[in-house]
């Protein structure tokens, strides 16, 4: 008995060995930390690797016969009057703990036939005894979560295991007194050598588990800085400004080598290497952005073919492609780039897709503060066109200037600005109005502009009558109107401002162009985009009727600037058409008073 324990030892050493092996294996490791049942092909996999554990097993078993040890070396075929001694029981009941009954029945019968093939006076018996200790160990481990509990109360389940298997030699094996011979010498040294080999690959499954839980308070530490110190920048939303604090942060913070963000048409940032050519403010021409724009999942690419690059001698190799998502739906990409593709492990891979979740739910609550706000700047807009100082003292002062001259004329200019204060307040209370209500309103702005700038510009209006019931946001066309008399024209140069609208499929599409000074591409790409900061206006007009537009119908409306310097600037919104037809009065209502 004292002399077989060392020799086992030795035995369990090969086993233990094998046992470190498996757990760097990253397959292996992946499927330690899954929290969910196992599927059929995880489940084959651990029959087989640990069928494979008590194969190896049987083959370094130690040979004993009639209580004296026969042979060290592998074993194939034995002698009928002799036995081996082994660790086959540590391997089946890791089996059934960890993989349940199926896998724990299947390592069982794995290990215990080719332990009957073997041979020996044991063999029947060890080969039924293994089968039954996988099933046993299978059922304990479906409700037991052996690697999440103390090592001993599973050291001490694979020590009855062993036990278990001494009872069947003695039942089964005969002749009675070889069996009750073998047991006495083997039992002490199989239940000590078992305990502690299962209690040591225990150790190994809770070191993986520990480095994957360290890996992860780590992974989260980093991600919540990041998002801690972007926080302020994709409040703002995802701008140019927003997307270059947010990426240089990111750069500092992670092992990536590049760092890119986009939003749905254009690259919004680039910082690091491959910057002299990856120029933001450009289209987004790589095919790996547009697949995840269309199908809003991560991609990674390992190669610099997969990358797309234009750009024959683009340093990057490998990158890593996210979504960012506001309101269900893709706004952009957060792009992580590396010089080499072995850089992108599974931690940056995890570390990014954290971060893609974190700066989703910053642009979520930036679109909920940004719709809030325009709201409110909607009220605030609509109160100062109510009282607009400047408008209401100089068609005022021209009225009082027509008194003297065309008494007629003033009636006119006054009933007409009444009628432009009066649209102004119903529109600041509606959520919709008909189209017609809205070119009343233009129709009474341009009547008082006119009467105050004769000879400055000519309205040529083309809208269909039948559009006059659809519903529209109010102040959609006035503020374009009048931005177009304030920034087109020259003070010499009389201008042409064409307002058309028409049906298109189930569209309403709406045009003001005009024949003025138009503007530079650098100004084109910012306004309706944000605000800017300028002697002759900040494009407050153009960003909020953009902004709301967007917010009422999504990407079904489409606000589109296009122009050119010295010919002009042409404004297209398209939104999809309701009629006041296709609501009931009291929906109308609801409608008109945003409920």
């Amino acid at each position: 008995m004292i002399i077989l324990l060392p020799i086992m030892i030795e035995r369990v050493g090969i086993l233990v060995l094998f046992a470190f092996l498996l757990s760097r294996v990253s397959l292996f490791r992946g499927m330690i930390q899954k929290e969910r049942e196992y599927d059929f092909q995880e489940k084959m996999l651990l029959m087989f690797i640990f069928g494979v554990f008590g194969i190896i097993s049987n083959y370094t078993g130690v040979a004993i016969e009639k209580g004296n040890i026969m042979s060290h070396s592998w074993q194939t075929n034995l002698e009928e009057s002799t036995a081996i001694a082994n660790t086959r029981i540590m391997g089946v009941a890791i089996g059934g703990l960890l993989g349940g009954p199926a896998v724990g029945f299947g390592v069982g019968l794995i290990a215990g036939l080719h332990r009957f093939t073997l041979g020996g006076f044991t063999s029947i018996a060890c080969g039924i005894s293994t089968i039954i200790a996988g099933l046993l160990t299978g059922l304990i481990g479906r409700k037991y979560r052996f690697f999440q509990n103390p090592p001993f109360k599973t050291v001490f389940i694979c020590i009855c295991m062993e036990l278990l298997q001494m009872a069947i030699i003695l039942l089964l094996a005969k002749p009675f007194d070889s069996a009750f011979g073998l047991v006495s010498v083997i039992t002490v040294p199989m239940v000590i050598i078992n305990g502690f080999g299962i209690l040591v690959f225990i150790y190994l499954i809770q070191s993986i588990l520990s480095e994957e839980e360290q890996t992860k308070a780590a992974q989260t530490e980093v991600a919540l800085d990041i998002a801690q110190s972007t926080l302020p920048y994709f409040r703002l939303g995802l701008t140019p400004e927003s997307s270059r604090h947010a990426a240089q942060i990111i750069i500092a913070a992670t092992s990536a080598e590049a760092v890119a963000i986009t939003n749905r048409t254009m690259v919004l940032t680039h910082i690091g290497i491959g910057s002299d050519h990856h120029i933001p403010l450009e289209k987004t021409e790589t095919e790996l952005t547009r697949h995840v724009l269309a199908s809003g999942k991560i991609v990674t690419a390992i190669t610099k073919k997969e990358i797309h690059c234009s750009h024959l001698e683009c340093p990057l190799q490998a990158a890593i492609v996210l979504p960012l998502k506001a309101n269900q739906k893709i706004v952009g990409t957060l792009k992580l780039y590396f010089t080499n593709s072995k850089n992108m492990g599974i931690v940056e891979y995890k570390l990014a897709e954290g971060l893609s979740k974190l700066f989703s739910m910053q642009l979520e609550l930036a679109e909920a503060e940004n719709q809030q706000k325009l709201l409110k700047d909607a009220e605030i807009k609509a109160l100062q066109a109510q009282i607009h100082p400047h408008f209401l003292f100089n068609s005022m002062n021209t009225i009082a200037a027509l008194i003297r001259t065309d008494r007629d004329k003033a009636r006119r200019m006054v009933h007409q600005l009444s009628a432009f204060f009066r649209s102004n307040l119903q529109g600041s209370k509606n959520m919709y109005i008909p189209l017609k209500q809205e070119l009343e309103h233009v129709d009474a702005f341009l009547a008082l502009e006119k009467a105050r700038f004769p000879d400055k510009f000519s309205l040529h209006c083309s809208i269909d009558s039948s559009l006059h019931n659809v519903l529209v946001p109010p102040f959609v066309l006035q503020p374009l109107i009048e931005n177009t008399l304030r920034h087109a024209f020259s003070a010499t140069k009389k201008g042409d401002i064409y307002l058309t609208g028409y049906r298109q499929h189930d569209f309403l599409v709406l045009m003001v162009e005009d024949n003025g000074k138009g503007m530079s591409e650098e100004l084109l790409l910012m306004l309706g985009n944000k605000t800017v900061h300028s002697e002759k206006g900040t494009g407050t007009a153009l960003w909020n009727i953009s902004k709301r537009i967007k917010e009422l119908y999504g990407r079904k409306a489409i606000f589109l600037l296009e122009s050119e310097p010295n010919r002009g600037t042409k404004i297209t919104i398209r939104l999809p058409i309701r009629e006041i037809r296709q609501w009931g009065n009291e929906d109308v209502e609801s409608i008109s008073s945003g409920r």
